[in-house]
């Protein structure tokens, strides 16, 4: 008995095959269609570029903040970046800080105190479609290192923006702090400082007040100085460190300025010193006011011999029955006269 066996020729493969290629093909596109669609939260703004294979690189369009959903294109590149206001903060807290650890900007005084600064820097990015584009042209396109090691993009979520601050905004803070606090002595700033240099009474040889040890009201005002002078530099050197205006209400708040431990250790010790003097004074300050009493009280007793012996019967215990100061005198209380 004969059996035939049916064989699929090379078209029928040929179908086959070019049918899961188109298949392949109709679903990669399907996907990249639904991907086509992106919007926007409140607090972020996209900058849109094209995509593909074949196609560039260039910046299709800008979604605006709390948009609907967008047409970004097939394959379409979205980078997302904060709208809202954001701050950087530099501080000794370590659970504070943008930067791990304790973070204190460390500049030295006019007369070579190093201070450890404290404060946080408050912006918004430029939400201009031109600006936001240049923004991405210029910082979207590159990496950032964090303290981690890894490299991120400025739109990689809080870890990218906050590596981007860090490397390129945090050097224009400290360097704007650097001259202002190059401009003032320790004792203008923090009124302890005057404790432990070398001239505490703020004065020269001849005696002229030389303004290092004004009072905690003068120190607030260097340091609201300081602020208003960051405030008015700050926001030119961002400009033309970055290239344009790319970050707007620029806004610096000083908070503290520390010294550092062996210094503030030194005050420590100081001001313990100047407490124990105060006490010091304050017995001698006794012993003599109670030195004046007796002597006016002397003074008394020789006018009037009789009121002293009167302080003298006020002066015994309740629980003394008889009082015997002389020989041949006794007092016993309830006895009216006193015997030999």
């Amino acid at each position: 008995m004969k059996v035939s066996v049916s064989h699929r020729g090379p078209r029928f493969y040929g179908v086959l095959a070019a049918g899961l290629a188109g298949l392949i093909v109709m679903l990669s596109l399907f996907s990249s269609f639904v991907d086509g669609w992106d919007r926007t939260d409140a607090g972020e703004i996209a900058v849109v570029r094209h995509g593909g294979w074949f196609g560039d690189r260039n910046i299709r369009n800008v979604i605006d903040p709390s948009s609907s959903l967008r047409w970004t294109g097939m394959w379409g590149i979205v980078h997302k970046y904060p709208a809202q206001q954001r701050f950087y903060t530099i501080t000794s807290d370590a659970n504070r800080g943008d930067r791990a650890g304790v973070d204190v900007v460390e500049t030295p005084s006019s007369d070579g105190v190093q201070m450890g600064i404290e404060g946080t820097f408050y912006f918004s990015l430029n939400l201009d479609h031109k600006v936001i584009s240049d923004f991405d042209n210029k910082f979207g396109t590159r990496t950032f290192t964090g303290a981690d090691g890894k490299a991120h993009h400025a739109y990689d979520g809080d870890q990218g923006w906050s590596d981007f601050l860090d490397q390129i905004i945090r050097p224009v803070i400290d360097n704007d702090l650097r001259e202002q606090i190059g401009d003032f002595r320790c004792a203008d700033l923090v009124s302890s400082c005057a404790l432990v240099q070398n001239n505490p009474n703020g004065q020269n040889p001849n005696g002229q007040n030389t303004g290092g040890t004004g009072p905690a009201g003068a120190n607030n005002s260097n340091i609201a100085k300081i602020q208003d002078a960051i405030n008015q530099s700050l926001e030119a050197d961002l400009k033309s460190t970055l290239g344009d205006d790319f970050l707007v209400n620029v806004r610096f708040n000083l908070v503290r300025i520390t010294l550092p431990a062996s210094v503030q250790d030194a005050v420590n010790k100081a001001q313990a010193a100047y407490a124990q003097v105060s006490e010091a004074q304050a017995h001698v300050a006794q012993a003599q006011a109670d030195a004046a009493a007796n002597a006016a009280r002397q003074k008394g007793y020789e006018a009037c011999p009789a009121c002293a012996q009167i302080d003298i019967m006020k002066a015994i215990p309740p629980n003394v029955t008889t009082f015997a100061p002389g020989a041949g005198f006794a007092v016993t209380p309830g006895t009216p006269t006193a015997k030999p």
